[in-house]
């Protein structure tokens, strides 16, 4: 027996029609935005990848050589791939330009909950736009896709990753990168006892800092330490303009999203409950990738659900399925077949494949949870009629060809 490889999923019928159910009801909320559907590739040259994200990625993706022996590797994230896609086809579109995207990502790791080597990615990427309207849709838009879907609650944090440069570049002149790398680092995980620990042994006195990891009001304390500048009237242009859509997030300077290309508002969002320490379940911002790769500067900015995440902590109701089963006696299978195209206009119609009897059709509806069955038997060929059964009461009744898609409605 050939088993599934390590960190993949088989999904069955009923959770399929989960995630399709969520998946549509994201769909319908970008698109109520102007956000139009792409798709890229699911393998790219490596490149892509390590010049966003450095060599160190290597380690952490399927990467491999072709019979060409180029180096190419499975897609780990949808953003390279879409700015990729812009910088080589659509620089010249007019701006915005409002693309979001449903695919599935790979990534070499160790598999936990929440966490695989084969996931999905539900995105947006906004390119073009003031930076204040701009930021104000990429967050509520977020915002608005968990509402939508029924997820009720979570946790919204907005931060901004210059004021973080800013503030940890100040405390002194000669931090190399790699100093203020592991500051970052320390900071995105909210390691605060590590943070004062380390910041003591580089000489840099830990409430200097305090202020980023805050819970209070970050905004007011970044004020008093850098005054009115523009990184603080962005954020709280931000936050009104938010405040006007019903949203009202926390303030977290310590967010370190990728700061090799995130350049200014960030955002991450978490589940209350459900996911133990991989809360996560959603994170963009404002970042320079066009640049990167090669295209004209152009102010641009997105975010990532992670889908599989959000399906271990979103509650569906199960939705009625309406399923009608045809059954016929073999000596009337063509005028069974002919009732059920005529159904599958309006419904969704089963035919017995298994060579059953009369009786043993009704007892496959009836444990398969179907709940209507049209009965073509001889006695109904013969005398013109068809005989439709609720499968929940037992109730039967009887009529022509011409009331059969009223009578099934109304049953």
């Amino acid at each position: 027996m050939i088993e599934r490889p390590r960190g993949t999923r088989d999904f069955l019928p009923a959770e399929m029609k989960r995630r399709r159910c969520v998946e549509r009801k994201m769909r319908e909320s970008v698109e109520r935005w102007g956000y139009e559907e792409i798709k890229t590739p699911t393998f790219e040259h490596l490149d892509l990848f390590t010049l966003k994200s450095g060599e160190d990625i290597v380690d952490e993706i399927y990467s491999f050589e072709d019979k060409g022996r180029r180096k190419l590797a499975l897609r780990p994230e949808l953003t390279a791939p879409v700015i990729r896609f812009y910088v080589n086809e659509l620089q010249n579109e007019p701006k915005p330009l409002r693309f979001y995207y449903f695919d599935d990502c790979f990534r070499y790791e160790r598999p936990q909950k929440g966490r695989f080597r084969e996931f999905w990615q539900f995105g947006i990427e906004l390119i073009g736009g003031r930076r204040d309207l701009a930021n104000f849709e990429m967050i509520a838009l977020s915002v608005d896709i968990l509402r939508n879907i029924g997820l009720g609650k979570f946790d919204l944090h907005v931060g901004d990753v210059s004021l973080l440069k800013k503030a940890v570049s100040s405390q002194r002149d000669d931090l190399d990168e790699e100093k203020e790398r592991k500051i970052f680092r320390l900071m995105d995980k909210k390691d605060e006892e590590g943070l004062k620990t380390y910041l003591a042994e580089i000489g840099i006195d830990a409430e200097n800092l305090s202020f980023l990891m805050s819970t209070l009001d970050p905004i007011e304390e970044a004020k008093r330490i850098f005054g009115d500048i523009d990184e603080i009237k962005q954020l709280s242009t931000l936050l009104d303009l938010l405040s006007a859509y019903e949203i009202y997030p926390k303030i977290d300077l310590s967010i370190a999203r990728g700061l090799d290309y995130y350049t200014g508002i960030v955002f991450e969002i978490y589940a209350e409950e459900g996911l133990g320490a991989q809360r996560q379940i959603c994170g963009g911002g404002e970042y320079d990738l066009i640049k990167l790769f090669g295209g004209r500067e152009e102010r641009s900015r997105g975010f990532a659900f992670g889908f599989d995440r959000i399906m271990e902590v979103l509650e569906i109701e199960k939705e009625e399925e309406n399923m009608i089963m045809v059954i016929s006696t073999d000596d009337c299978r063509r005028e069974g077949i002919k009732v059920a195209r005529k159904l599958r206009k309006k419904f969704k119609v089963e035919l017995d494949v298994m060579g059953r009897s009369l009786k043993s059709q009704l007892s496959y509806a009836n444990s398969s949870g179907i709940k209507k069955v049209v009965i073509v038997g001889r006695r109904e060929v013969e005398k013109n009629f068809y005989t439709l059964k609720d499968m929940n009461n037992g109730e039967q009744i009887s009529c022509g060809e011409e009331d059969l898609l009223e009578m099934i409605a109304n049953l």
